[in-house]
């Protein structure tokens, strides 16, 4: 009987999409909306990943179930429906390198992020990227979006039996993710967490750039 193939689950923003210039000036713009200072574009990398309600309780110094962030989240989503796709450009070299790792090597891919699913579907095809991933998996548009870990849960059922797997994240939540089912927690170093971010959360090989990627995947 021949084995199942290994499968890889790829984050999308700061893995395959440099979203930065979208996002940040997004979380400003829905700042300011609320009566805040806008942020440095530097201090708001760190929130791009994880939920971002969470980010925005704690830039505004309420809990993440006030109101107030609610709002945010809201004013946030309605100026980033505007911009993503003119402003998101995938990072050099991600089409080869999913070319590289991908069905012709005999891999499975599929994408577990935590941009809802209205957001990663449309910038994927913008992107040119859909057609390497048989499944994405991501959180509907809810004020607090489900965990990594629960989404990467969600990606693998969708893609059944594997021999082995890995997660290519840039976040902790991507490497914690990874370990919690028992797959190769493989951290971008182009993304938006820092090395030592990566290293602590467990990661379990460091990449420093998407044309390096396939040589993590040669058996």
């Amino acid at each position: 009987m021949s084995r199942a193939p290994e499968v890889v689950l790829f984050d999308l923003d700061g893995v395959l999409a440099d979203s930065r210039q979208a996002i940040t000036s997004c979380m400003n713009a829905a700042l300011v909306a609320m009566g805040h200072q806008p942020r440095p574009d530097e201090e708001l990398r760190r929130y791009i990943g994880p939920s971002l309600s969470f980010g925005f309780a704690e830039l505004m110094g309420v809990d993440p179930h006030d109101p107030a962030v609610a709002a945010c989240v809201r004013s946030y989503r309605e100026r980033y429906a505007e911009v993503f796709v003119r402003d998101t450009p995938a990072y050099p070299g991600v089409a080869g390198a999913l070319e590289a790792i991908g069905p012709a090597a005999g891999r499975r891919l599929g994408v577990a992020t935590s941009k809802p699913r209205a957001f990663a579907e449309p910038l994927l095809e913008a992107l040119g990227l859909r057609g390497y991933f048989e499944v994405v998996a991501a959180p509907e548009l809810d004020i607090h979006v489900e965990s990594k870990t629960t989404t990467m849960a969600a990606a693998l059922a969708a893609l059944g039996e594997m021999d082995g797997g890995a997660m290519v994240g840039d976040r902790h939540v991507d490497m914690e993710g990874a370990h919690a089912h028992a797959l190769r927690a493989v951290g971008a170093l182009w993304g938006f967490g820092t090395e030592s971010e990566l290293r602590a959360a467990g990661a379990d090989v460091l990449v420093g750039r998407p044309d390096e990627l396939a040589a993590v995947f040669v058996r």
